[in-house]
């Protein structure tokens, strides 16, 4: 098979730019510690009430401004559906499913992942403006997916 030389000189360049990338993507997710916002951390969706994480769900101080939010996705709901931070706190969210699979995200935040059973998924974030914060679930999970929503108050200290 014979090449024209513009389709090796194409060729070279569609080559040379995908190793470039995959280099700039390499160096990036390595070098710099990027990985995803989730832990390898495992549970047991059907028995969440015997788990010592997630048997007593809420939000729970764990440092100086610093809040452990252990969350349970179900069908239509999250438990709690409601919390109090005070403006400035940091909150480290765990959050499980008992049933299907769920998204936890806090829209004009970084806060977005998936939510599925058998698997504790985790973000952090600091809440800097007092106000409410709408959580809501954006992976269909049934009939009143569009009902699914809890509340983050975030108010003055």
């Amino acid at each position: 098979m014979h090449l024209h030389k513009y389709e090796k000189i194409w060729l070279s360049f569609g080559i040379g730019s995908l190793i470039l990338f995959l280099a700039i993507l390499g160096v990036s997710a390595f070098a710099f510690g990027h990985h995803p916002p989730s832990e390898m951390a495992t549970v047991d969706s059907q028995n969440l009430s015997e788990d010592p994480i997630f048997s007593n769900p809420g939000l729970e101080e764990i440092g100086d401004n610093r809040y452990r939010a252990v969350l349970i996705a179900q069908a239509f709901g999250y438990n709690p559906s409601k919390i109090e931070v005070p403006e400035g706190a940091t909150v480290e969210f765990l959050v499980t499913s008992s049933d299907v699979i769920h998204s936890f995200t806090i829209p004009g935040t970084n806060v977005n992942f998936m939510v599925t059973p058998g698997h504790v998924n985790s973000a952090e974030y600091t809440f800097r403006e007092s106000g409410e914060y709408l959580v809501i679930c954006n992976e269909y999970c049934g009939t009143g997916h569009q009902f699914m929503q809890m509340v983050i108050e975030v108010v003055p200290q």
